[in-house]
């Protein structure tokens, strides 16, 4: 896609990626790829390297946590560890209002607002991985370090 016929949360993802020095690749796929696995076979990696963000509702504030598309998190442990009550799978529109995105294409970062994000370090075992680039449709390269550092996210086992 050329940027004058990208969609509208591609190109806002793009600016954001740029202006936080992001060196990563951004890659419309051919068709929504809604899981890891799908994701993996279309980049031809494996599915550990798909650094899934998943928004979870903490008693109505958001908490983003990005975890290897090679894990469950595991919601009691996470939440035990970072001192939350309990993490619950956000609503679809809880996920759009909080991160200008929708479930399949939420990016790491680039929201109306800063949500708090942790990161599995599984990751770390990728040389590159590749995450939502703000449209379920495209994804972005990127290394752990890079991400981190992007996001400001806490490393985290969620597994």
């Amino acid at each position: 896609m050329s940027d004058q016929t990208e969609h509208p949360s591609i190109a806002a993802f793009r600016a954001e990626l740029h202006r936080r020095g992001g060196t990563g690749e951004i890659r419309v796929l051919p068709e929504n790829v809604h899981t890891a696995a799908l994701a993996a076979a279309a980049l031809g990696c494996e599915v550990g390297a798909i650094a899934n963000s998943l928004l979870f509702d903490a008693d109505g504030s958001p908490v983003l946590v990005l975890t290897s598309g090679a894990h469950r998190v595991d919601v009691a442990k996470t939440a035990a560890t970072l001192g939350i009550a309990e993490l619950a799978q956000a609503k679809p529109e809880f996920v759009r209002r909080h991160t200008g995105q929708v479930i399949g294409g939420v990016s790491p970062f680039a929201h109306p607002i800063p949500v708090p994000t942790w990161i599995d370090p599984w990751l770390q075992r990728h040389p590159v991985v590749w995450a939502a680039a703000g449209h379920p449709a495209a994804v972005f390269s990127t290394t752990y370090d890079e991400l981190v550092g992007l996001t400001g996210a806490t490393p985290v086992e969620v597994a």
